[in-house]
């Protein structure tokens, strides 16, 4: 069983940068996919990122491109996701997940394991 914490969080200005970090305890971080999902106040849960398993193939939803980076390092059992160009837009409660079977995957069903999140506010 994978325990999984998300860190990083906080207030940021609009163009300002922010790197979560969602640390893993349990088996090897590399036999789990791991997504980075978010929701703002009133909306549903969006897949934002994901990192394969296998091979590091990385995914981004068409809002982030160009301005979110995942990234993971397994022997510190950490995925990051570092976050340019923040706005407001992307105020969220950011959430870690894993799965272990399957291919990367924005949805959330396929996911087997959940951070507790963390606050992400972008306002000036």
């Amino acid at each position: 069983q994978v325990q999984l914490v998300e860190s990083g969080g906080g207030l940021v200005q609009p163009g300002g940068s922010l790197r979560l970090s969602c640390a893993a305890s349990g088996p090897r971080l590399d036999y789990y996919v791991i997504g980075w999902f978010r929701q703002a106040p009133g909306k549903e849960r969006e897949g934002v990122s994901c990192i394969s398993s296998s091979d590091d193939n990385t995914f981004y939803t068409d809002s982030v491109k160009g301005r979110f980076t995942i990234s993971r390092d397994n022997d510190k059992k950490t995925v990051y996701l570092q976050m340019n160009n923040l706005k407001p837009e992307d105020t969220a409660v950011y959430y870690c997940a894993a799965e272990a079977l399957g291919p990367c995957s924005f949805d959330r069903e396929e996911y087997d394991y959940w951070g507790q999140g963390t606050q992400v506010t972008v306002s000036s």
